[in-house]
């Protein structure tokens, strides 16, 4: 008898995005390090625009790199304008339904190789993306080298007041957890200037939009 494999992390959030993409509710439940569920609505990545989105894409003006580019939301918004922007992540769903919206977009790992290393005019880390890792001073550090010398990188941060971690997490679909834990965390906009520092990065300027928080950073 065939013994049934576990779903992995990335499988169930394939299966969600899937869902998503297709129209259906599909609802991510995120724990994390303390044992705490928070509900994440995937549903919400597919749409065209986001409210709060029209100033992240005002600042990238240039060619930008999109980490965790989910559906492709932002990467596309930037291609209709005529900026060369790409798309990276690495679910198979999400560079799937990058490509049906017409980003252009690459199953890629921000930690291994990728294209226009230390060129990047912006990159992003939208949508949770900062918590890439479970260790934001290693995920700031590798934007740092990803960038182009006077390149600006701009980042999404939970509300101040919020509890910033790193550390190992479980995903969910409300069918029940994987199994195995993967890295993951949250950054608030209250801890950003000791990470920036960490990260030989400063903060150019932090700003709020339809109840989002932003900022953005550069080389010192």
């Amino acid at each position: 008898m065939k013994t049934a494999t576990a779903p992995t992390a990335l499988a169930i959030f394939d299966a969600v995005l899937g869902k998503a993409g297709a129209g259906q509710p599909a609802v991510l439940t995120l724990t994390d390090d303390h044992g705490r569920d928070h509900r994440v609505d995937a549903a919400a990545w597919c749409r065209d625009q986001l409210p709060g989105d029209r100033g992240l894409i005002a600042r990238c003006v240039g060619p930008t790199l999109d980490v965790g580019c989910g559906p492709g939301r932002l990467t596309s918004a930037l291609n209709r304008r005529g900026h060369p922007a790409l798309g990276i992540d690495v679910s198979a769903a999400a560079i799937g339904l990058a490509h049906a919206r017409g980003a252009v977009a690459l199953r890629r790992d921000v930690f291994g190789p990728l294209p226009g290393q230390g060129r990047w005019r912006h990159v992003l880390l939208a949508d949770g993306n900062v918590g890439i890792g479970g260790d934001p001073v290693m995920l700031f550090r590798r934007c740092r080298e990803l960038l182009h010398a006077d390149g600006r990188l701009h980042v999404e941060l939970a509300p101040p007041g919020t509890r910033s971690w790193s550390g190992e997490a479980r995903i969910g679909d409300g069918a029940g957890l994987a199994p195995a834990p993967f890295r993951w965390g949250q950054l608030a906009a209250g801890d950003l200037a000791a990470i920036a520092d960490a990260s030989a990065l400063r903060i150019l300027t932090e700003w709020t939009e339809a109840n989002r928080w932003f900022a953005t950073l550069a080389r010192h």
